[in-house]
């Protein structure tokens, strides 16, 4: 079943053997069709999503009404607008399926029941959001130390099965770059 998915990633970082089944309760299964969004910009951030199956993309719109995409979550992976989903805020991102995508979903109010009533998930979440923070990190060092090329050549050989997953214009919102950009660098490659 695919909710094991989840309580593999728990049980990397933490042991709750005896109260997993109790802990996988506070969650729902939630399966989204492709390009379907299941967060709007502007709208309450009350939950957060970890990819069983499939790939979600986050993303917001660019004063020229372009979309620019900040993240992706693939297998084992939990996305949310984090600040938003703290505060109980409006969200400045959309989240939307890349791919048919199975997720399980827990709202804020189960989110803040599930760590008052089994505080070892807080040890859990805090490596998560740890693991996060660092990703976001070496990206930023990535996205100056790096030229463009480099950059998508760092990207491709560090996520060679993701790179084939991800629609071109969407890996090129995500690095920054236009689609055509994009092109131009991998037709260098094979030149």
């Amino acid at each position: 079943m695919n909710i094991d998915i989840l309580k593999k990633h728990i049980e990397k970082f933490i042991g709750v053997q005896e109260e997993m089944d109790t802990i996988i309760s506070y969650f729902d299964v939630l399966h989204i069709k492709k390009k379907e969004c299941i967060q709007e910009s502007g709208m309450l951030c009350d939950k957060m999503f970890f990819v069983l199956k499939g790939c979600l993309r986050s993303y917001y719109i660019k004063t020229n009404g372009g979309e620019q995409t900040t993240d992706f979550a693939i297998e084992n992976w939990w996305i949310t607008d984090n600040k938003a989903f703290e505060q109980q805020s409006t969200s400045g991102f959309s989240i939307q399926a890349v791919e048919a995508t199975e997720v399980l979903v827990i709202t804020a109010k189960q989110f803040a029941l599930l760590v008052e009533e089994h505080p070892i998930m807080e040890k859990y979440f805090r490596c998560v959001f740890q693991r996060a923070y660092a990703a976001a990190q070496y990206r930023l060092k990535y996205l100056y130390e790096f030229s463009r090329e480099e950059l998508y050549f760092h990207f491709e050989e560090s996520f060679p099965n993701f790179v084939q997953r991800i629609p071109q214009y969407l890996m090129a919102s995500y690095l920054g770059f236009s689609p055509e950009y994009l092109s131009e660098i991998k037709k260098k490659r094979f030149s």
